[in-house]
């Protein structure tokens, strides 16, 4: 984006592309080894202890004989995308700029498959390095109607996860997130507009709404992806896209009377017709 050997002077490149000059002279670096390995361990945490802030997993992970302080601990969880559940005036971040949606789950009484759909996003560790998942999940039966995995935390992955599903499994009434940057971009609610779908996000103190999506994260970790170490991502893409075929199709849920997410989901639609 910036040509260092352009005319135009780097500074007044970076000026017309409202970004800051340092911007155009900084090198990523690679995430070290310790970082990863207290990233993954922070996750673990996080999902035993949603409820605990940087400080408290801080104190953990010091008992544990790591040293590292709270600060440290914010930064690699900003990484992650987790924060502790709790009550508090604001869930997520919307993007600069981005719309938030009103909350229309309040009171609402969730009877059929595709009368609410959500989607969440969740950090997967790698043997060097880690990616994000993101999940589009039907409310009442609890299936996953589509996944993608990314290796950055940008809205494109979330937008093909939203298409594929759109495309293979209807349309829902309402679709419900969190205020994430990545849910409010124009890119991800076009497509919900275009659709005719009414939008709902999160709304203050409204954490408990990913509760069925946090369990599908804490059955996927525990039960896969931390019995493995994944090299890449297409190994990881591999492993879970078995096991979310598991989820969907084999897997009984005491929720949902030990039936297969697959089972509340088609069976519900095949009663029209046997009707």
């Amino acid at each position: 984006m910036i040509d260092p050997s352009h005319a135009l002077p780097v500074k007044r490149q970076c000026e017309l592309l409202g970004l800051a000059r340092s911007t155009a002279y900084y090198q990523p670096r690679a995430v070290s080894e310790r970082d990863l390995a207290l990233q993954r361990r922070l996750d673990e945490l996080h999902l035993a202890h949603p409820f605990f802030g940087a400080r408290k997993l801080a104190e953990l992970l010091r008992r544990e004989g790591h040293e590292i302080g709270r600060k440290h601990v914010g930064t690699l969880m900003a990484r992650l995308g987790i924060e502790a559940l709790y009550r508090k005036p604001r869930t997520s971040v919307p993007g600069k700029g981005h719309k938030v949606y009103p909350y229309l789950l309040r009171e609402l009484a969730i009877e059929r498959p595709n009368q609410v759909w959500c989607a969440d996003i969740t950090y997967i560790p790698l043997a060097r390095g880690f990616a994000y998942l993101v999940a589009i999940m039907d409310w009442y039966s609890r299936k996953v109607l589509a996944w993608r995995l990314s290796n950055t935390m940008e809205t494109d992955f979330c937008v093909e996860a939203l298409e594929e599903a759109l495309s293979g499994h209807g349309t829902p009434e309402i679709f419900n997130t969190d205020q994430g940057s990545q849910f409010t971009s124009e890119d991800f609610t076009g497509v919900l507009l275009a659709a005719g779908i009414s939008i709902s996000m999160d709304s203050k103190g409204r954490w408990i709404d990913n509760v069925f999506i946090e369990r599908l994260w804490r059955s996927l970790k525990h039960e896969e992806v931390y019995l493995r170490a994944y090299e890449s991502i297409p190994e990881a893409r591999r492993h879970i896209g078995a096991y979310l075929e598991l989820y969907n199709r084999r897997r009984p849920h005491q929720s949902l009377d030990n039936r297969t997410p697959d089972e509340v989901f088609y069976d519900w639609q095949r009663l029209p017709l046997a009707a």
